[in-house]
């Protein structure tokens, strides 16, 4: 776990403008918005307070409706780690909190002991970020793009270790086991500040995989294996399936 001075505070970026599901945050399941049922998992990890960080007045006021807190940002920045930034930034400019979890907010399944193993890596003083992992043996899922691929040895035992690279495709010929990357990231704060000041990489923009400039910069990124994947909410295909997962 992380040190005891270090506050820890989950960030949940969401927007209402996605390409492929339109407005997806106030997307019902179970009854709820979308990204309420979200801001339900951060809670229930019980790890610190839980701030959504959104462009749109519609996510802040169904947040706050719901009893959390929603923050506005800026409509013109380029990603959710520079909202979380933002948010952070303007809502703690007494620096109270050292950690900050970044969930993303179309993860209504995530179950929250996940949010809190991502915590564990930072015990470690020399990594920057933190992440999830989980093995992946189905062939369809190891060739999809769309899911992206960690790149890490957890085949000499350990839960946690360092990750080496990240990937939408495998090298051909690449031998297993494979791992899944679970798009949930808890940063330090220093690193997260110094994350979103650099430039994109050249491998970021090739393969849109936000991870790469923190790796290309030299930031260490630590993943722990887990055994559960979170559904991600993409497309109206997706949104069915969390609606019948969760009971809608």
């Amino acid at each position: 776990m992380v040190d005891g001075s270090d506050n820890v505070i989950v960030v949940i970026p969401a927007r209402m403008e996605s390409q492929r599901l339109p407005g997806k945050p106030l997307a019902e399941i179970a009854g709820l918005p979308m990204i309420v049922q979200v801001w339900k998992r951060a809670m229930e990890a019980d790890v610190g307070p839980v701030l959504v960080a959104a462009p749109d007045e519609e996510i802040v006021a169904v947040v706050r409706d719901a009893g959390g807190t929603g923050v506005l940002t800026d409509a013109a920045l380029p990603s959710g780690s520079d909202r979380i930034a933002q948010a952070l930034a303007r809502t703690d400019p007494e620096r109270r909190y050292g950690v900050v979890v970044n969930m993303q907010g179309d993860l209504p399944t995530m179950a929250p002991d996940l949010i809190g193993a991502s915590l564990e890596p930072l015990a470690n003083p020399a990594v920057d970020i933190s992440t999830l992992a989980a093995r992946v043996d189905d062939l369809e899922e190891k060739l999809n793009p769309n899911v992206v691929k960690v790149i890490a040895g957890f085949d000499s035992g350990g839960r946690i270790c360092q990750a080496r690279d990240f990937m939408r495709l495998l090298p051909e010929g690449h031998e297993g086991p494979h791992y899944h990357h679970i798009g949930l990231y808890t940063y330090r704060r220093e690193a997260l500040e110094a994350f979103v000041a650099l430039p994109m990489s050249d491998r970021e923009k090739q393969n849109r995989l936000e991870q790469l400039r923190a790796l290309d910069a030299g930031m260490r990124i630590d993943a722990v294996l887990v055994d559960t994947i979170p559904l991600g909410v993409d497309t109206p295909a997706d949104l069915e399936r969390a609606r019948a997962t969760m009971g809608n």
